[in-house]
């Protein structure tokens, strides 16, 4: 039998069967994805050093030593330190005034519940010094840097035992960080949820395959099944990094309104902009983006003040209910998303259509190593 093809270097240097990663911000799909022989990474920006050691214990609960990741966002060109008040003093006077504008066009009182994206590490450098400081101490098996060059950790993760990933748009970012000694780099197309740059997965990946003189290169953006898999790993990646394909899974801790609109959407349903976060930034498309478009509208603010004007009009939205505001991070492939299964199927059914992709291609069945 033929080697298998989705046994690559990714696997042997995880101890893991099956070349596919999971970016999630629960838990409970980290453990699921993770006994089912796949590699999961858990964004943990949004909470506190506490919090970061706390979900790294329940999730050694569950998985036993099966290895898994942790994400964080460590970003330069955000304010030092300052408090939410401090931040929100600071977002320009016209961004604010477009801001206020669109809450009383909508109707939009004051939030009751804290916004979500008040809670993110990133806003400032102070806090993801603290949070890198508790992953760094638990001995994870991958931090990884989902902005932000992370060259300054290196030493001190590798002295732990630990590999570190950065998550890149453009070949010279990940040759920056190949060169300062990354373990692997994620390279993210622009059909990626998230922050993401102006080039197509399909054009990264092999950019960047050819300049990492055989380190691993993993690819993201787009990817949401097993043929999507299967083609990552003929462009030259060692695995595929995958988000928007776990969103609707039975173990995701979203609101139904968001898995349903997950379920419901397709490619034109997501718009990259800057309008969320003042960084680029692929979501599914709401009433806040529309605003944005408009002729009149200024230019969004900067990181993280835009962040801090989007996160308090959407959640005063999310809490009256209105009809056009459910939105969320999202790559171009979610309208292959239209199940909800769980987290350990979605592994399966993945991996058992990129094997039987490459059988197909190449009249060879696949086998065990």
């Amino acid at each position: 039998m033929a080697k298998n093809p989705l046994h690559t270097k990714l696997c042997d240097s995880l101890g893991i069967e099956y070349p596919l990663i999971a970016f999630t911000h629960c838990k409970d799909v980290v453990a699921a994805v993770t006994n089912a022989g796949a590699f999961a990474v858990m964004g943990e920006t949004q909470n506190t050093p506490d919090e970061i050691a706390a979900d790294i214990k329940w999730i050694r609960e569950k998985v036993g030593n099966k290895p898994f990741g942790i994400d964080l966002v460590l970003p330069a060109s955000v304010p030092p330190s300052g408090t939410i008040a401090d931040l929100k003093a600071q977002i320009p006077k016209e961004q604010r005034e477009y801001a206020e504008g669109i809450k009383k066009r909508y109707g939009l009182s004051t939030p009751k519940e804290q916004p979500f994206v008040e809670q993110l590490g990133w806003l400032t450098q102070e806090t993801p010094r603290k949070q890198l400081e508790v992953v760094l101490d638990e001995k994870v098996a991958v931090l990884a840097s989902g902005l932000g060059n992370p060259d300054f950790i290196l030493d001190a993760a590798h002295e732990r035992g630990m590999q570190v990933w950065g998550l890149v748009g453009k070949a010279r970012q990940a040759k920056r960080e190949l060169d300062a000694g990354v373990d692997a780099v994620v390279a993210a197309g622009h059909d990626a949820a998230g922050h993401t740059g102006a080039i197509g997965t399909f054009s990264l990946v092999p950019q960047v395959v050819a300049i990492a003189d055989g380190k691993p290169v993993i690819a993201a953006g787009g990817i949401t099944t097993g043929r999507h898999l299967a083609a990552a790993i003929t462009l030259g990646a060692v695995g595929a990094w995958t988000g928007t394909l776990w969103l609707a899974s039975r173990e995701s801790d979203k609101e139904m309104a968001v898995k349903e609109r997950i379920l419901s959407a397709i490619a034109e349903d997501t718009v990259h902009s800057a309008c969320v976060s003042g960084f680029t930034m692929r979501t599914l498309r709401t009433k806040w983006h529309d605003e944005w478009a408009k002729p009149e509208a200024p230019r969004p603010a900067p990181a993280p003040f835009q962040l801090l004007l989007s996160g308090e009009v959407m959640q005063a939205a999310r809490e009256q209910n209105l009809e056009g505001w459910v939105g969320e991070a999202a790559g171009q492939g979610v309208g292959f998303v239209t199940k909800m299964k769980p987290a350990r199927q979605i592994v399966f059914d993945t991996v058992e259509e990129a094997l039987n992709v490459f059988e197909e291609t190449t009249g060879v069945v696949p086998g065990e190593d």
